[in-house]
């Protein structure tokens, strides 16, 4: 019996191999990928809403819950992308953030091996990071399978954490582990299984939405400005004397 793969380990059978393509075609190709990943997120758009409601509420009914962003390689990454700009961009308290990734900290410049697979460390981290019912937990996972997200998800659940599942793959197992699911069903890769193209983009563009549309609702956005941003350059500073914030 032959093992199911998730869409985005499946080879691209829309054109030829892009091996086998010219440069230009492989890059007009690769552009309309990209183009196609933020159609999945438009796709995903109410339920992405419905998640950035329950967010809100939650940070609101707990002042002193963090947002803790969980994965492991490209998706590991993206989300810390997205979570160390809330403090310089948004003034969001650093000790209301937190990160949990698989293989720890060296394994967002490097490949840890077999760090996606220790289910023992991810059931460790979540001890150790005192996971609770004021937090919220937010887990990628481009396979929607990934054994140590995956974990995390589940044992924050059980910590009565709020969980938000974001999976490339609609029968992703994360997506049990999610109190609010978003599928972003960005199917093959132009090159087999790696999702840091258009998985990882569809990812990026998923949790810019979420982060800026909470932080807009908890007034950290007025008139189209960050009026809470932190000026940790010149050009910020003189930003901020500008606009008058």
């Amino acid at each position: 019996m032959s093992q199911y793969k998730p869409k985005t380990e499946l080879l691209y059978r829309k054109s030829k191999p892009i091996d086998h393509l010219s440069i230009s075609e492989s890059i007009s190709l690769m552009i309309q990928e990209q183009k196609n990943a933020s159609k999945e997120v438009k796709k995903a758009a109410k339920s992405i809403e419905i998640a950035i409601e329950a967010i809100y509420k939650y940070l609101i009914a707990n002042p002193y819950g963090r947002l803790v962003y969980v994965g492991a390689g490209t998706s590991a990454r993206i989300g810390v992308q997205d979570g160390v700009e809330l403090f310089p961009t948004f003034n969001w308290p650093i000790e209301r953030l937190e990160f949990i990734i698989a293989g720890g900290l060296p394994a967002l410049l490097r490949a840890i091996e077999n760090a996606e697979d220790n289910i023992a460390q991810a059931e460790n981290i979540v001890t150790e990071k005192l996971i609770t019912k004021d937090d919220v937990v937010i887990g990628l996972a481009a396979s929607g399978n990934t054994p140590f997200t995956c974990k995390v998800l589940q044992k924050s659940k059980e910590n009565n954490a709020l969980t938000i599942a974001i999976s490339n793959n609609p029968k992703g197992k994360i997506l049990e582990y999610g109190d609010y699911k978003i599928i972003l069903d960005t199917k093959e890769e132009l090159i087999a299984g790696s999702t840091r193209l258009k998985a990882g983009t569809a990812q990026k563009i998923c949790l810019n939405i979420i982060s800026s549309m909470v932080m807009m609702k908890m007034g950290r956005v007025k008139n189209g400005i960050m009026n809470q941003m932190v000026p940790t350059n010149e050009k910020l500073r003189l930003r901020k004397r500008l606009n008058k914030y």
